[in-house]
């Protein structure tokens, strides 16, 4: 098994806490309000959202997922961090056994954060991975959080 990692990180004119509020303490509730033509739902399978939490987030039909499954290895909401593990999806990875995900929300000179997220991605054995072969699911978290950035731009109250 072979270990790939990939780094992107964006900024954005929202603090740090709300991103980290939005986006992970209460992402359940607020992604599909904000996002139900991707997300139906998030759920707790099991846990409360603390370390070891496993969360299952249910796609809308008609994509080429039906779910995901993550677990929190890591929640440090001082520090604004999370790790989680992606553990389980209705598709078979031909190429990957599972991905570490960290994310961090870090202060900006401009009272905005930069949002710095880590892939690892745990490779069968002899496959090589290409940053082409998860463009697709770079681009729609990108995307995600492009719309968490917009709602909490257009209410400015919400975890303020």
């Amino acid at each position: 098994m072979a270990i790939t990692c990939f780094a992107q990180e964006f900024a954005t004119p929202i603090t740090p806490s709300r991103m980290f509020k939005a986006l992970i303490l209460d992402s359940h509730n607020l992604i599909p309000k904000i996002a139900p033509q991707g997300i139906k739902s998030i759920d707790f399978v099991e846990g409360d959202g603390g370390v070891g939490s496993i969360k299952q987030t249910n796609f809308a039909d008609g994509g080429h997922l039906k779910y995901l499954k993550h677990r929190i290895d890591a929640l440090d909401a001082e520090n604004l961090m999370c790790k989680y593990t992606l553990i389980e999806a209705d598709v078979v990875f031909d190429k990957i056994e599972s991905v570490a995900y960290e994310v961090k929300f870090e202060a900006s000179g401009d009272g905005g954060c930069v949002c710095k997220m880590t892939s690892e991605y745990h490779t069968k054995a002899g496959v090589e991975l290409k940053e082409e072969d998860i463009k697709q699911g770079k681009d729609k978290a990108m995307g995600l959080y492009k719309v968490v950035e917009e709602y909490l731009l257009a209410n400015p109250s919400v975890y303020a």
